[in-house]
């Protein structure tokens, strides 16, 4: 063997070895880089856990509160259509208690007005025929 072959041999076992090193270089910092990550992640779950629970709580306290208002919003709607409801009744019968007796009243005032000018002319007499002349013949009412 030639001494160029041997020297080229020489390069190449060289070359070899620095290539093997290397890649046990990548390989060991990948470990370490994969267990930092892996570190890493198991403290952003226990750090993100309490968070996300505070947050589902949160969000269940929401639509209980949301539920609350809806039922309060319920019962106050009803409350408002029975206070309608018992103030029409109430105005109603206030109505037919006072109507009905005015009426009642405005006719009997009425029939006594009536009852009382039909005596005023009664009393007065029958009118002479000089009166009824005095009236325009051609008048019909």
């Amino acid at each position: 063997m030639s001494t160029t072959a041997v020297v080229l041999l020489g390069v190449i076992a060289g070359a070899t070895f620095v290539m093997a090193v290397v890649q046990v270089c990548l390989v060991v910092f990948a470990a370490r880089m994969a267990s930092k990550v892996e570190a890493l992640s198991g403290r952003f779950e226990l750090e993100i856990r309490p968070l996300i629970d505070q947050a589902t709580a949160a969000a269940g306290n929401a639509a209980r509160v949301s539920s609350l208002a809806v039922a309060q919003m319920e019962r106050a709607d009803r409350a408002f259509a029975d206070m309608t409801r018992r103030i029409d009744d109430t105005a109603s019968a206030i109505q037919g208690t006072l109507l009905a007796p005015a009426r009642e009243g405005r006719a009997l005032l009425a029939a006594i007005g009536a009852a009382v000018g039909a005596l005023r002319e009664g009393r007065k007499g029958r009118r002479r025929e000089s009166d009824f002349e005095d009236d325009d013949p051609l008048f019909i009412g």
